[in-house]
């Protein structure tokens, strides 16, 4: 049994996720809704066939889903958020610093009594992720 997080974007499925593989070098593999039968597409009408119907990214040992909402907008993630452990010091920050261009930080990345390195932010595509570093606590 695996729990993967699925996420949803307005038309933005493919710079996320691209954005993503590109931190986590990882490549990720994409369905659009033009590579769905004809019959299928057909029941979508005016969804565009660019449109990302399931993405997923590979990450360590887990994987990441998502696809665009064809129907309107996303919610907000409110009360859930992608957490990632990273298992060093300069790794955790190198993805902070990714994750963090063009973000709204809502817990800075410091020491916490629980992990060597722990923080919060949303991304610029409304992505909200908890950052931390494996180890013990200072």
């Amino acid at each position: 049994m695996k729990l993967i997080p699925y996420i949803f974007f307005k038309d933005q499925c493919r710079a996320a996720m691209s954005f993503y593989g590109e931190i986590f070098g990882t490549t990720p593999e994409f369905m659009t809704v033009g590579d769905m039968p004809a019959e299928d597409q057909a029941q979508m009408p005016g969804v565009p066939a660019d449109a990302v119907m399931h993405c997923g990214l590979p990450i360590g040992d887990g994987w990441l889903y998502a696809s665009d909402d064809p129907f309107g907008e996303p919610p907000v993630m409110s009360g859930c958020n992608v957490s990632i452990t990273l298992p060093d010091e300069a790794e955790t920050k190198r993805v902070w610093n990714a994750l963090a261009d063009g973000a709204e930080v809502r817990m800075d990345l410091e020491p916490q009594f629980w992990s060597p390195l722990f923080g919060t932010l949303t991304d610029r595509f409304g992505i909200r992720w908890m950052v931390m570093c494996d180890g013990p606590a200072p």
